[in-house]
């Protein structure tokens, strides 16, 4: 399955139980190792996925393609990761956190 294969099962997952994402308005941007880079946009509860960035990202995560499988299945200790350097954060970090507590609940 490709990144963007999974982003979208991810959305779908979303789109079909939104209450989680009921109240979050803002774009996040996955800059993924050498695969690529990709926005998820969240407004009026529904989740869109976008390959490449279609505009400026509220949130933007850089990490390697397994960390970025590995915050999927809620599996990556992001503080630790962040703290290594191998989960790059640029702009609200509060989006991020609030992201993997949004991510558990569609585990």
């Amino acid at each position: 399955m490709t990144i963007k294969e999974e982003l979208q099962q991810l959305a779908d997952k979303m789109n079909a139980r939104p209450e989680p994402i009921e109240t979050l308005n803002a774009v996040y941007q996955f800059n993924i190792g050498d695969v690529g880079t990709y926005q998820v946009a969240f407004k009026n509860a529904k989740a869109v996925v976008f390959e490449e960035a279609s505009g400026a990202a509220d949130c933007t995560l850089t990490l390697s393609e397994k960390n970025f499988h590995k915050l999927l299945e809620n599996d990556l200790n992001t503080t630790m990761a962040f703290m290594t350097g191998s989960l790059k954060v640029e702009g609200k970090i509060g989006l991020a956190l609030k992201l993997q507590e949004i991510l558990k609940q569609y585990m």
